[in-house]
């Protein structure tokens, strides 16, 4: 029964259901970023050296050949570099968030706090009560 109770602490921590958000938004971030660059920066990368279509480049290891029932067998080099592409610009982007977070953080951090009306209130009374 220790161990049960153990287990459900560490998983209803803040830092562990924090991170479960995390990665079901870094999913959704990742479909969006791979949209981004399949569908819009690609294109325009094509564009640029000559309408290449990087994903239909790779190197025949081995011809089809039908009649023997094989397979072609290729290395899709091409898919590789749109996927370093892809992830180039995820990684930019999650840097650029986290240096966006950091910003605003040390902002609230250096902005002074005015404390609450209660604190303030039990305050008063007690230079009151020491006067």
């Amino acid at each position: 029964m220790g161990m049960l109770k153990e287990f459900k602490d560490f998983a209803l921590k803040g830092n562990v259901v924090d991170m479960a958000v995390g990665v079901v938004i870094g999913g959704a971030f990742g479909k969006i970023i791979s949209s981004l660059v399949g569908d819009i920066i690609m294109p325009a990368v094509g564009m640029l050296t000559g309408g290449m279509d990087f994903s239909a480049m790779k190197a025949t290891i081995q011809a089809a050949d039908p009649p023997n029932h094989v397979e072609e067998i290729t290395i899709n080099y091409g898919t590789f570099i749109n996927t370093a592409i892809d992830f180039l610009i995820v990684a930019a982007a999650i840097f650029l968030a986290v240096k966006v977070m950091n910003s605003l953080k040390k902002k609230e951090e250096a902005a002074p706090k005015t404390p609450a009306e209660d604190i303030t209130l039990l305050r008063e009374i007690r230079d009151s009560l020491a006067k």
